[in-house]
């Protein structure tokens, strides 16, 4: 399980730009609070051979999916603390809310002013979140 400033990182496929390179459809780890993206440490190998190739042929975009196979994700996903294969950003927002919400409580029954006061923090990035991607699908919709 990966874990970034404190939330669990969201397992995921997705793009990734090395340098001048954009390399699409990679498992990647992502962090719902403050956007860190790795790709996933088990292609890791893979990936930075890809990209030195591609970089070596001065090629901008490349598809992960047509170089590499990877038809275990379910198996490679296994230990994120979640996925967003399933649900919307949106439910990935809120299942992270009601995990911090949970520490939180932690924190409190702990007297712990220091993570109590960065898990406000994290509340306060994850509502904001929540809330422009709901705008943005709401505005989406009305077009």
């Amino acid at each position: 399980m990966s874990f970034c400033c404190g939330a669990g990182m969201v397992g995921s496929i997705g793009t990734v730009r090395h340098y001048k390179t954009v390399v699409q459809n990679v498992p990647i780890l992502f962090c719902p609070v403050c956007d860190r993206i790795e790709v996933h440490p088990a292609i890791e190998g893979e990936y930075e051979i890809l990209v030195e190739y591609a970089q070596g042929d001065n090629a901008p975009e490349v598809d992960f999916a047509d170089f590499v196979s990877v038809d275990n994700t379910s198996e490679l996903f296994e230990n994120c603390s979640m996925t967003d294969e399933a649900a919307s950003f949106a439910d990935v927002l809120k299942q992270q809310i009601d995990i911090s919400l949970d520490l939180l409580g932690v924190a409190k029954e702990l007297n712990d002013d220091d993570w109590r006061e960065t898990l406000m923090l994290r509340l306060k990035r994850l509502s904001e979140r929540l809330k422009q991607y709901n705008k943005r699908r709401e505005s989406a919709a009305c077009d």
